[in-house]
């Protein structure tokens, strides 16, 4: 199944930080009960239409790896793979 968000929403793969701990520890993806904020950008929408009837273009593009906020997302899955979408304002940062 192919997901097209609309408007200035963006589809995220998160991103587990961390399944090792510095000791070597392996942690399993069981115990890891806080939410990601950082993701992969899987597909974005044409952007926010704006009141004056022009549509702002997205910021953040395809690939990009992100940081957003924490709770700002919303969940989804689809074909059994975890996404997020959320819209561009939560978005806080581009990693390079």
């Amino acid at each position: 199944m192919k997901i097209k968000p609309l408007a200035d929403y963006i589809l995220i793969e998160p991103i587990s930080e961390g399944e090792k701990t510095a000791s070597g520890i392996i942690i399993p993806e069981t115990a890891d009960k806080e939410r990601p904020e950082q993701g992969l950008v899987v597909a974005v929408g044409p952007g926010k239409m704006l009141d004056s009837g022009e549509r702002r273009p997205m910021t953040v593009k395809k690939g990009e790896k992100v940081i957003f906020s924490k709770y700002g997302p919303t969940e989804i899955s689809v074909d059994g793979q975890e996404y997020l979408m959320a819209r561009e304002d939560d978005v806080m940062a581009i990693i390079d």
